[in-house]
């Protein structure tokens, strides 16, 4: 499989928010403005144990909240990733449908991943090379489930992720992507299996989404990404 840069994109936009520099102090004021979508959500499912991380080289996410906002980026930048590459090999059988609904996710998560890069300025760590040569691309359920697992690692992340912010209103960003993100994973849900968008395997008894920290995040999505990710310096209170 050939592997594909998080830039090289089948999308055009030559026009709008995504090929505007945007300074850190406009962050804010930018997401308000109902452009951020996708991957934080509400609290409330009592996170595991942490688990300590132990990786001190590669790439620094840095400290603080703007280490949470790279630990985003870094999931942004995956997922954006990758339907790049669904859009770029459509899997056999794709229905036109099927076809809108991928390329609306893909323009969401290039939007979050280009918005993250711009607000962070300076402070962004680079493009994270993927590897995506465990998934079948022509194939339907190969894309389809692992679409669901990078959505629901989105949602889960962004809830675990919101109690290390100290900032309110990145907290409300946070909640303002996560929202988004949990219909992705709703969407992709009922497409490979009708009614199951909100089953048992994401909810639990008080209908509340888990959350996961960012090292379990991590070591999950090392999988796909070959560069390595130094997020000793991460808040973890």
């Amino acid at each position: 499989m050939e592997k594909r840069n998080y830039y090289d994109e089948p999308l055009s936009e030559n026009s709008g928010f995504l090929t505007k520099s945007l300074p850190r102090r406009s962050f804010l004021q930018y997401t308000g403005a109902g452009v951020a979508a996708a991957t934080l959500v509400m609290a409330g499912c009592k996170a595991e144990a942490p688990i300590t991380i132990q990786n001190h080289d590669g790439v620094d996410l840095g400290s603080g909240d703007f280490g949470i906002l790279n630990y985003a980026y870094a999931l942004e930048q995956l997922e954006a990733a990758f339907y790049v590459q669904v859009l770029a090999t459509p899997y056999s059988g794709i229905s036109s449908k099927e076809k809108s609904y991928m390329h609306d996710i893909c323009r969401h998560e290039v939007a979050h991943r280009e918005f993250f890069k711009n607000a962070l300025g300076s402070k962004a760590i680079p493009a994270l090379e993927v590897d995506f040569s465990t998934i079948d691309f022509s194939s339907r359920d190969s894309v389809l489930a692992a679409s669901k697992g990078f959505e629901d690692l989105g949602v889960t992340a962004y809830n675990g992720a919101g109690a290390l912010l100290e900032s309110v209103d990145y907290l409300l960003l946070a909640g303002k992507i996560v929202s988004v993100e949990a219909r992705h994973a709703a969407l992709i849900r009922d497409l490979i299996q009708c009614g199951s968008f909100a089953n048992s395997e994401v909810l639990d008894q008080n209908g509340l989404d888990g959350a996961r920290t960012p090292a379990e995040v991590l070591a999950l999505a090392a999988t796909f990404i070959k560069t390595k990710i130094n997020a000793s310096n991460l808040p973890t209170t």
